[in-house]
């Protein structure tokens, strides 16, 4: 009797504090169905595939598969590709299924954002094509929270929690050396064309004097005089000032303020740094300030993780598996919100035609008409998002991690 097919997960774009959460949700799952037999994860995503580098996941202990809900990064390694267009290119294609062929692989799990999902659409659509036995389901994932249909982004609530956290924290700072030293904090966030990250900053506030004083986010065109005026004003005022920037906080021609001049492995401007470019501006009118890019922390934090974000995450891996096994193909699991209070959600699928290369941006309602808060609206969507912290255990004052094998399978392919 043939054994059941294999299934092919892979992490793709830049990695989240829950990340790992998902690939355990599928993993877990999987070992408890007789309908697959094993996940084949891809060393550094899809190229893992495409160069036939493949980990065997029956190879680790289930011990350290379950760390991997507190473990952040990309356990089995992610990356920045892009598959060309399918019909232009056919080769990466060819080469995808012809290593799936080789190792019995049928399922193919994709964990990542609109760019991620492009792919896993491309690979579904040419399967089809070519009449292939392959069944493909996208996992969402992003900390920028930009994926369309699914009311939040497994990676977005953790971000959430930590820049909330870190605002509230290092506002507290200022505001204690703000009579003979720092007026001006500046926080950089992560987001290219979404302020979501920036406006959860929000959550920090109990009311309209407290930091954040000022959010800039993509949405908004930024005008340097209404900028200037509003820190000069929050200064005299409150004594001290707490910005927090999107990354992406541009002009209205579109210009990123830190825009580089160079692009990523997806066809994305590089952005060089919004918060020096702020802090350029502050020092020109006398105000002493300081600044921060919060940077690949705000995605890594694991022990400040939101355990809602942290069992979305582990559901919709899990649901992913339990789509392909019903016979759904083409789809991603998307989170629907239920309510606000108490917050309550579930899984649903939705069609990859609808999510690759789609984003999600703040809605206007969310915006304050100053354009420098976010409204009561935009934190009622926000607020269940961070709620709740997960168990992590430590040892000698460190958190935990998950220590895998990654054993690769063997090749039995020519290199790529």
């Amino acid at each position: 009797m043939n054994k059941p097919a294999n299934a092919f997960y892979a992490q793709s774009g830049g990695v989240t504090s829950v990340i790992n959460a998902s690939a355990c949700g599928v993993i877990e799952t999987v070992n408890k169905s007789s309908k697959i037999n094993k996940v084949l994860c891809g060393k550094n995503g899809i190229l893992g595939a495409l160069n036939e580098e493949l980990f065997d996941t029956s190879k680790e202990k289930k011990s350290e598969i379950a760390k991997l809900r507190q473990t952040p990064g990309g356990a089995f390694g992610s990356c920045r590709f892009k598959l060309q267009d399918p019909i232009k290119q056919k080769k990466e294609y060819l080469r995808l299924f012809e290593v799936f062929k080789a190792h019995n692989i049928e399922y193919f799990f994709y964990n990542g954002g609109g760019d991620s999902q492009d792919t896993t659409f491309k690979v579904s659509k040419m399967a089809k094509k070519l009449k292939l036995p392959l069944t493909c389901i996208g996992i969402p994932k992003t900390v920028d929270n930009d994926l369309p249909i699914t009311d939040c982004s497994p990676g977005f609530g953790s971000v959430a929690k930590y820049v909330a956290t870190s605002t509230l924290e290092a506002g507290l700072d200022v505001k204690s050396m703000s009579e003979t030293s720092t007026k001006v904090f500046i926080l950089e966030v992560m987001g290219r064309h979404a302020g979501w990250i920036a406006a959860a900053s929000a959550l920090a506030s109990k009311n309209e004097t407290d930091p954040p004083h000022i959010i800039l986010m993509p949405e908004v065109p930024f005008v340097k005089k209404k900028f200037i005026d509003k820190v000069k004003q929050t200064v005299a005022n409150e004594g001290f000032c707490v910005v927090v920037a999107s990354e992406g906080t541009r002009y209205k021609n579109g210009m990123f303020l830190a825009d580089s001049g160079l692009t990523d492995a997806f066809g994305h401007k590089q952005l060089g740094g919004v918060a020096p470019v702020l802090a350029q501006m502050i020092s020109s009118i006398g105000l002493k300030n300081h600044w921060a890019v919060s940077d690949y922390l705000q995605r890594s934090a694991r022990h400040i993780s939101s355990k809602t974000d942290l069992d979305q995450a582990y559901a919709v891996g899990k649901k992913a598996v339990e789509f392909a096994l019903s016979g759904k193909n083409a789809v991603m699991p998307v989170i629907r919100r239920l309510s606000d209070k108490p917050y309550k959600w579930k899984i649903e699928s939705a069609s990859l035609s609808k999510v690759a290369n789609v984003e999600k941006t703040l809605p206007k309602s969310y915006i304050s008409n100053d354009g420098f808060r976010v409204t009561n609206k935009g934190l009622n969507y926000l607020r269940p998002l961070i709620q709740g912290e997960p168990p992590i255990t430590f040892k000698d004052g460190v958190p935990i991690i998950a220590k895998l094998k990654n054993i690769l399978v063997n090749k039995k392919l020519s290199n790529y």
